[in-house]
């Protein structure tokens, strides 16, 4: 701060020389230099080398200047050009300078869409846009699905090994010819032509989780074949599936799906999105043992245990009104509950 004309003037032919620098182009001393601009604690008035404090001092006569015509420079502009000199580090190591500050490991990884990541991506998400869903459930008691289920395999000498799914395909496959609308779709064609195609047959694609991705290989014309025929075919497309060799035309098509979680007993119901331009997708729980209350002829309150799954349908509301996959649920729901019907 200067405090009187006179120091002005005595300020007038200062040169970087008169504050204790050389004629050539000054050199700092780096190191003194960071340790300086890391200080955080305030510069000691003990110091032998601090000016003292409140003193005042007459202004320094004027003296000749020996300077070189550079301009004084601030320490702003010399850091500034210190600062444009200094070499730029890669981009690439502020991943090792983040991961050092969150304790050494990465906070994520990003991971590369697949072809088969981006198509699943795109065809749900046009599914969920552009087809009204609206979910059924309904509890199912399985229980002699699951007896007859076990005197076919016990009898089967190893020729086969039917599934609980097996079944349900087989039900889903006798209940859409029952409710016809529910084994439709949707169509567009190009000049404004809109129709829902009736199938004749019943196609039924099946979930199956792949290394992947999710795909729905098709088992044609279900009512067409018995248990052991489906459950061949179930298990062939599956494997070849997972392996990546089944061909577009044994996944690409089907009538109505099946999506089965209930090999996770942690899973007592879910919705599936529908598989376009089907109308219909039934989702499948776990297996669970329920205690259901049991007449007896004493009228006493008794209980037996029932094994029971809950199965969802998601419909599109452009294809199947609700009154209708309500009675889709129901047909369902009686031909696994009086599962001898599945093989007449």
């Amino acid at each position: 701060m200067v405090e009187s004309a006179g120091d002005v003037e005595a300020f007038a032919d200062f040169s970087i020389e008169d504050a204790g620098g050389n004629k050539s182009k000054p050199q700092e001393d780096k190191k003194g230099g960071q340790e300086a601009a890391e200080a955080t604690e305030p510069p000691s008035s003990n110091s032998g080398t601090a000016p003292p404090e409140s003193k005042k001092t007459d202004a320094p006569a004027a003296q000749e200047s020996e300077s070189s015509g550079e301009k004084l420079q601030t320490s702003l502009d010399r850091w500034s050009k210190k600062k444009s000199q200094k070499p730029v580090a890669p981009a690439a190591t502020a991943a090792p300078a983040a991961a050092a500050a969150t304790g050494g490991a990465p906070t994520y990884e990003d991971l590369p869409a697949s072809s088969m990541r981006k198509t699943i991506a795109a065809r749900l998400t046009q599914s969920m846009n552009q087809n009204p869903h609206y979910f059924v459930a309904s509890t199912v008691s399985v229980s002699k699905l699951l007896k007859l289920r076990q005197a076919l395999n016990a009898s089967a000498d190893g020729k086969y090994k039917l599934s609980v799914n097996d079944f349900l395909i087989k039900a889903i496959a006798v209940a859409a010819r029952k409710v016809p609308a529910a084994n439709s779709s949707w169509r567009e064609e190009q000049g404004g032509n809109v129709f829902i195609r009736q199938h004749n047959t019943v196609d039924v694609s099946v979930a199956v989780a792949t290394p992947v991705g999710l795909m729905t290989p098709i088992v044609k014309n279900v009512n067409g074949q018995g248990l052991e025929s489906i459950s061949s075919s179930i298990k062939d497309l599956g494997k070849r599936a997972r392996d990546g060799k089944l061909k577009p035309e044994e996944y690409q098509g089907g009538t109505i799906t099946i999506s089965n979680m209930g090999m996770n007993d942690a899973i007592d119901r879910f919705t599936a999105v529908i598989n376009p331009p089907q109308a219909t997708i039934v989702a499948v729980g776990a297996v669970k043992k329920v205690a259901v209350p049991k007449d007896t002829e004493e009228g006493s309150e008794a209980f037996e245990w029932d094994e029971q799954i809950v199965l969802t349908g998601s419909f599109d509301h452009k294809v199947v009104d609700g009154a209708v996959g309500g009675e889709f649920m129901r047909e369902v729901k009686k031909v696994i509950e009086n599962p001898l019907n599945l093989v007449l």
